[in-house]
C-alpha cells in the first residue's frame, strides 16, 4: 500500500495520463532488465564447464557438465558434510517440504475462515454506511487542515 503522504496530488486528467504513461514506461524498463538478468543467468548456468576433473566426475554420473549441475553437486557435498542450509536448500528444491498434508489442510481452512469473516464484515459495513458521508481528515499538502 502506498504511503499517501509521499504521493503528489493530481491536478488534471492530462497530468494523470502523463504520470501513468511515465509509470508504465518505467515499469517496462524494469521488467526488461529483470528478464535480461534471468536470461543471462540461465545462459551462464547452462554453459559447459571447462574444469576437466569436475567435467569427468559429472559425466561419469551421467549428468551434463554444466555450471548448474556443478553447483547442485557441490550443494549435495556440502549437505553431506553437515551444512544444514545446503540440506534445507536441497530438500526445498527437490519438492520435499517440511509441511504435512494436515498442515496444508489446516492452512486452507484458516484461509477460508478469514475470507468468510472478511466478506461478512464487508456486508455489515455496506448496510451501516448508507446515508453516511465520510470526511477526509488527512492533512492537506500545505500541512493545513480545513
Amino acid at each position: 500500500m502506498a504511503n499517501e503522504s509521499n504521493l503528489k496530488p493530481i491536478r488534471s486528467s492530462s497530468e494523470a495520463k502523463e504520470r501513468g504513461r511515465k509509470g508504465g514506461k518505467a515499469s517496462g524498463v524494469s521488467r526488461r532488465k529483470k528478464a535480461n538478468f534471468r536470461k543471462t543467468l540461465n545462459m551462464l548456468l547452462t554453459a559447459k564447464i571447462d574444469n576437466e576433473d569436475l567435467k569427468k566426475t559429472l559425466e561419469t554420473m551421467g549428468i551434463d557438465a554444466t555450471f548448474e549441475s556443478a553447483m547442485l553437486m557441490n550443494m549435495v557435498k556440502a549437505a553431506l558434510e553437515g551444512n544444514v542450509k545446503a540440506a534445507y536448500f536441497i530438500a526445498q528444491y527437490a519438492g520435499q517440504s517440511g509441511k504435512t498434508d494436515e498442515d496444508e489442510k489446516e492452512q486452507l481452512e484458516r484461509t477460508k475462515k478469514l475470507k468468510a469473516e472478511t466478506e461478512k464484515l464487508d456486508m455489515g459495513n455496506n448496510d451501516e454506511s448508507e446515508g453516511v458521508t465520510i470526511i477526509n481528515d488527512a492533512p492537506k499538502p500545505d500541512g493545513k487542515n480545513i
